[in-house]
């Protein structure tokens, strides 16, 4: 594993060809076989050599590599905690590095917000044993979907419910919502830039993907898409696009990858008057 950082295991996925396979989140109904799955891959890994015992050092070693996993809940609460005590196994010998958390169940459609009410109790819970990453409805850095955590006793089981209502609360702020960072699907898709605190895409990131674009090509569509996907409105507050609906039809008549660079250069001409065109040297 030279090449990358850690392994995470997706439990996520709600995508129907997924679970047939029992990919995704069909895996949350197999708490047993992620447990055994994320246990024998960190111990594959430290028996090729790499460290992975989750101690400082190894965090800053070369070798340091990461076992982590990505969930979403279940309409029962109860249910997404015993598949989270049983993955996490000892929580002082944990099997893996930290968790990731979509709160939304298999079933709830990306239109509905995100159920922040599941997620402060499991942050609540967790967060003293491992990094808690929340995954789901992060557009923006300065509009985030969360709120404080508030005080609730965790540990009458019975009382877990989840509430869709969002009570008025502070700003969250690291220090009082329990999380260690974020994750974002379609909001990175959109705006790459998102992390560098970016509210709507930059015509910078459509640039630098090009230039990485030409220098590991992609297949015409899947570039196409990236860039279409860029240049429209997103998913944040701003809803500014780099183009209008009417350009960004364009992008549908597209037949090579030679005639992308030539409409994108001509766009940025006429958007930002970079006689140029697009920049060549970002990477």
């Amino acid at each position: 594993m030279p090449s990358v950082a850690g392994v995470d295991l997706n439990c996520g996925c709600p995508q129907s060809w997924a679970c047939a396979e029992t990919l995704g989140a069909a895996l949350m109904n197999r708490r047993e076989l992620v447990r055994d799955m994320v246990a024998e891959t960190r111990g594959r890994l430290a028996r090729d050599g790499w460290a992975v015992g989750g101690k400082d050092e190894d965090v800053e070693s070369d070798k340091g590599r990461s076992v982590s996993v990505k969930i979403r809940v279940h309409d029962d609460l109860r249910k997404t905690i015993d598949f989270i005590d049983t993955v996490i196994g000892d929580p002082h010998h944990r099997n893996i590095d930290w968790l990731t958390i979509h709160p939304r169940t298999r079933h709830t459609p990306s239109t509905t917000p995100i159920r922040t009410e599941a997620l402060e109790i499991l942050t609540e819970k967790y967060a003293k044993t491992l990094p808690i990453l929340l995954s789901g409805d992060v557009f923006d850095l300065d509009s985030l979907p969360i709120r404080a955590t508030t005080t609730r006793n965790v540990d009458d089981l019975a009382t877990l419910t989840i509430r869709d209502d969002a009570a008025s609360s502070p700003p969250p702020a690291p220090s009082n919502t329990h999380l260690s960072g974020f994750m974002s699907a379609r909001g990175l898709l959109a705006n790459p830039a998102l992390f560098a605190g970016h509210a709507a895409c930059p015509w910078e990131a459509v640039e630098r993907f090009m230039c990485r674009a030409a220098r590991a090509p992609l297949p015409l569509k899947l570039a196409v898409h990236h860039v279409q996907e860029m240049c429209g409105p997103g998913f944040g507050p701003d809803r500014s696009a780099l183009l209008s609906k009417k350009e960004r039809q364009a992008f549908a008549l597209m037949t090579d990858m030679t005639e992308l660079v030539d409409f994108m250069d001509d766009k940025i001409v006429e958007h930002k008057g970079q006689t140029s065109g697009l920049r060549r040297d970002l990477f």
